[in-house]
């Protein structure tokens, strides 16, 4: 039988999402609907045999949707959460299933001495470092400025963008070359919501990050790159965001829908492996069609 591609714009359930609100982080099996992660879909074919990989943020969302396409493909996946323990063991089961090692490392990677810590337990229990993906992100959404406290404002660019400094730095004298550095920005860091002003900005640093390092690890041959994720239903969204806002959510694209963490693990696949050898600096967009130029 021949194969075909779906309609990407009911290939998953279109319809309005149902009120709900969660505290922030927010957990997987709270959500309604329950997020794709490719549980069930993603088929690997080798392209990451042997390799060893970081995710930050990998326990819910789009981490966990890369944490399992990379087992699949063969790697062996250290995941980096903060305290969301259900949900990191669900994904660790999930990798272990493919036939490769999960490492769980719970912690706050706004402090430089955990960051530390996770290359430390990379390469003493994985046994070295071939891919980074600094993925974990803290987002609020505020209706006006003078309720983003600067509290909050210094812990968003501290949870989005210090530990990406501090992993890349730590890393680095481990990192050979052939190695992938991968971080996830935003459709934000193009078209900023108003009302993620914090979140927006530090999604437009991690754009600027990624070009200079891809320039100044280029000699090194490590190649560093950017997936730029639209509205995609991760736990996020029903913690950070209103009951009716929640509603609405990913209904303003050109998909007419949100998308699944599951519609982006390939392109994470992607700048880890030999397929993007001559990519680097790059954005992969995957916003549903919201245009980025």
């Amino acid at each position: 039988m021949t194969a075909m591609n779906e309609d990407p714009t009911n290939k998953f359930e279109t319809k309005a999402f149902p009120e709900q609100k969660q505290e922030i982080p927010g957990i997987t099996k709270l959500m309604t609907p329950l997020p794709d992660h490719g549980e069930t879909s993603y088929k690997g074919s080798g392209k990451l045999t042997g390799l060893k990989a970081i995710i930050t943020g990998g326990d819910s969302g789009i981490g966990r949707a890369v944490a399992i396409a990379f087992a699949r493909e063969g790697a062996d996946v250290l995941i980096s959460y903060l305290n969301e323990h259900e949900d990191a063991m669900q994904t660790a089961e999930f990798v272990e299933k493919a036939g490769q090692k999960a490492v769980l490392l719970p912690g706050d990677i706004q402090e430089e001495a955990h960051c530390q810590k996770i290359i430390d337990v990379a390469l003493s229990e994985l046994g070295g470092i071939d891919i980074l993906v600094n993925n974990a992100a803290y987002q609020m959404s505020r209706p006006s400025l003078q309720e983003v406290s600067s509290e909050e404002w210094d812990k968003t660019f501290k949870t989005n963008i210090y530990p990406m400094f501090y992993l890349c730095k730590f890393a680095e004298p481990h990192l050979k070359p052939g190695s992938s550095v991968i971080n996830t920005t935003s459709v934000n860091a193009y078209k900023p919501k108003p009302v993620l002003i914090a979140y927006a900005a530090t999604k437009g640093a991690i754009q600027n990050f990624t070009s200079g390092m891809a320039q100044l690890w280029g000699e090194k041959g490590i190649r560093v790159n950017c997936v730029a994720p639209g509205p995609i239903w991760t736990p996020l969204i029903p913690s950070t965001f209103q009951g009716e806002d929640v509603a609405e959510f990913g209904k303003n694209v050109p998909l007419n829908r949100a998308g699944q963490p599951a519609e982006l693990a390939g392109s994470y696949v992607l700048l880890a492996s030999e397929g993007s050898s001559y990519i680097t600096g790059a954005t992969i967009q995957v916003t549903g069609g919201t245009p980025t130029i």
